[in-house]
């Protein structure tokens, strides 16, 4: 007779399905169970909106879309679905897909639903925030983490388990359309804002239904292509990849543990990074421990074949990608060329069970962490009480507040009295909202600048500039201008890169023609990269930068305008004087030049510049070394009459290294609040990794010797103390 105890083991779930082991060992369980081509299956992504009968666009669910299993079974038929992309969907049509996957795949293996999200969930409806770009400018960890808490948990309320965010790349090109959904140019900022938004994203518990896998992007150095053309090749050798382009990215993984991670499409040195085995392996997964999967960028392992010409076939570019390190296709190939690449590889000893069972491992590792195995399906009403919550779109507005930087405030033109005169305001981007790349097309309601002016003195009067001598005439009528200009969709954006960084179109000879009225002009400039303003510059009195400070932004714009708000934003990148002079990024090497026959090549405004009503003093710099640790602080007084914020930032430069290093590199910041009058003492804590170096040994060493420190408000500070390494 077979004792209960051992009926019960007969009967146990298998190890898979038991919650309380670790998912290392239900992963192992599952692989062993599974076939080839579901291990292959695992590594495929396929596009969702295929399997609804309702759409409002080519990848949003309609309200009353309903899902056609008819498809699901044409499509998928007993494999399942590694992950499921382009569909926004409602929590009754993922749930209604999820179940329909689990319940007709052998082992019940839920899929994965990934969307993007780099300012906001992009579905239907849903909290438009700033863009990245805008919240690098606010140098605020803290809001960070918020943003990205609430972008996540919009999109888990909707069923969505993974977003294709943050943009971790250093941007050096400022041609490149992509500049508005990253964090600037400088890898120890873009760095401590990555970690601190994925860290957001993914919260305590990746099991719960308000946080995502997030996937820093495009890794890496994906925002220094030749000639600012997206998906161009960088050209750079190990030590600047190290130092730069890997150094904002690390955080992310080894702080954080971002569970995702997207490979980039182009060449670094020759070699692509989707089939960079020292990229996405040695250093990605040995070095830093990364233990979630990475993903191709759209079509980047095609390219391997029909762009950089590294495989001979689509198979070969497929399994090169995969022995590589990398985990799941993007719409690189048909679904059974990617997959049958994989199972005749394994038949073929083209590939290797140990590499196909690492990335289906990766895959599955993160679909167990997030507890889709034991509780697949989002709560149908979550998302009507998610969805735009007060404190949501109270971070968006404190982020467009806090992202606004003053450029130029020459004779304190601003902040505008109210009834000081009439206003006119004028301009293509003082008459529509510009809101950024990737917002969806079914969106709120946002104001526009006139709009929100308009709350403040109803009697603005307006133009759209169209006509520049209709605009003058309006202007010369006016007491004071306000000149909304800067960049639109289509010239800014994914595949949007500019040859040109002036003001398009004829906005250029609209700002002229306006500003020699003589009438007081404040130039609002709403863009996505910076632009090379010269002219502006030298002639226009007050200038406002405010990128693309999505829905809320105007009102944003308008309290900073009048007062209500104290400016506080600071550039995340330089604004260059022309093209030519480009690059012009802050932390150059000493040896490079920036004066020509023709000009001066130095930025107009540094990273780091920003202006405030209040001003600010910096005093008293001390650093004290104990080891490899230093203390610098630092002595900052709010020296007018009215409270405000402000950013302080801390640089450093060897004396004396064994490889040239830049001419100052940022190594601390930290944003505080001052009433006036009030000084405060800010103190940096510098580690090994604020004071390491990638040098001639080819290895990270704290080299010995004196290193210079500036600390104050931009990276033009001057007031200077010194330590010595030991």
């Amino acid at each position: 007779m077979i004792g209960v105890l051992a009926l019960g083991f007969l009967f146990a779930a298998p190890a898979y399905r038991q919650p309380g082991l670790p998912v290392a060992d239900r992963v192992r369980d599952l692989l062993s169970r599974m076939t080839v081509p579901e291990k292959a299956r695992q590594l495929d992504m396929y596009a969702g909106t295929a399997f609804i009968d309702k759409k409002l666009d080519n990848t949003h669910v309609a309200p009353d879309g309903r899902v056609q299993p008819a498809e699901l079974e044409k499509l998928l038929g007993s494999l399942g679905a590694g992950s499921i992309h382009d569909l926004y969907p409602t929590p009754t049509v993922a749930n209604e897909i999820q179940k329909w996957v689990i319940d007709h795949n052998r082992l019940g293996i839920p899929a994965l639903f990934l969307e993007e999200g780099v300012h906001g969930y992009l579905g239907f409806r849903e909290t438009v925030y700033p863009c990245s770009i805008n919240l690098a400018a606010t140098w605020d960890t803290a809001l960070a983490q918020t943003t990205a808490g609430q972008i996540a948990s919009e999109a888990r309320a909707n069923g969505v388990h993974m977003l294709l965010g943050p943009v971790l790349d250093v941007a050096r090109e400022p041609r490149w359309g992509r500049i508005e959904e990253d964090f600037g140019e400088d890898a120890y900022l873009t760095g401590r804002l990555g970690a601190s938004y994925v860290r957001g994203m993914q919260g305590d518990t990746l099991a719960s239904d308000h946080t995502v896998i997030s996937e820093p992007k495009h890794f890496a150095g994906h925002g220094s292509p030749e000639g600012g053309t997206n998906t161009s090749p960088v050209h750079a050798g190990e030590r600047e990849v190290r130092s730069v382009f890997l150094r904002s990215f690390e955080p992310a993984i080894r702080e954080s543990h971002a569970r995702g991670v997207m490979a980039a499409y182009h060449e670094i040195d020759g070699v692509p990074c989707a089939g960079n085995p020292w990229l996405l392996t040695d250093v990605l997964r040995g070095e830093w421990g990364f233990g979630g999967f990475v993903l191709s960028d759209l079509g980047a392992i095609r390219e391997l074949f029909d762009r950089h010409h590294i495989a001979a076939t689509p198979g070969d570019a497929v399994r090169l990608a995969v022995r590589s390190g990398l985990d799941m296709q993007f719409y690189d190939f048909g679904h059974d060329v990617f997959q049958n690449a994989l199972i005749e590889g394994i038949r073929d000893h083209k590939i290797s069970m140990a590499e196909l069972d690492r990335a289906a491992g990766h895959v599955l590792s993160v679909k167990f962490e997030l507890g889709l195995f034991d509780h697949p399906f989002v709560d149908a009403g979550l998302n009507e009480r998610v969805r735009r919550m007060p404190a949501h779109l109270a971070t968006s507005l404190a982020s467009a507040r806090e992202s606004v930087c003053l450029l130029k405030n020459a004779g304190g033109l601003l902040p505008l009295r109210k009834g000081a005169g009439k206003i006119a305001v004028i301009g293509t981007n003082a008459v529509n909202a510009r809101l950024g790349d990737y917002t969806a097309d079914q969106e709120v309601h946002a104001d526009t600048l006139v709009d929100a002016i308009r709350q403040v003195d109803p009697s603005a009067i307006s133009d759209s500039g169209e006509d520049i001598s209709q605009a003058v005439t309006v202007a010369q009528s006016a007491d004071i201008v306000v000149l909304g200009l800067g960049e639109r969709g289509g010239i800014s954006g994914e595949g949007s890169d500019r040859s040109d960084l002036s003001l398009p179109d004829h906005q250029e000879q609209l700002l002229e023609a306006v500003v020699k009225t003589g009438k007081p002009v404040v130039l609002v400039l709403t863009n996505g990269r910076p632009l090379a303003l010269p002219w502006a510059a030298e002639h226009v009195p007050a200038i406002v930068e405010a990128f693309y400070p999505g829905e809320f932004g105007s009102r944003a714009i308008a309290e900073v305008l009048f007062g209500y708000v104290n400016p506080s934003g600071h550039l995340p990148i330089s604004f260059p004087r022309s093209v030519g002079s480009i690059p012009d990024f802050y932390n150059h090497d000493p040896s490079r030049g920036q004066v020509y026959v023709d000009g001066n090549g130095e930025p107009i405004w540094p990273f780091g510049w920003g202006l405030s009503y209040s001003t600010f003093a910096f005093s008293h710099a001390k650093a004290t070394v104990q080891g490899h640790e230093v203390t610098v602080t630092v002595d900052v007084k709010n020296d007018s009459n009215r409270e405000g914020d402000e950013v302080a930032q801390l640089y450093l430069r060897p004396e004396t290294s064994s490889v040239e290093m830049p001419v100052r590199n940022l190594k601390g910041f930290s944003r505080i609040h001052l009433k006036a009058g009030e000084t405060q003492t800010v103190t940096f804590h510098l580690g090994r990794s604020e004071l390491e170096i990638w040098g001639s040994k080819r290895k990270w060493e704290v080299e010995p010797g004196r290193v210079r420190v500036w600390v104050g408000d931009s990276s033009r500070a001057d007031l200077s103390t010194e330590f010595t390494l030991p």
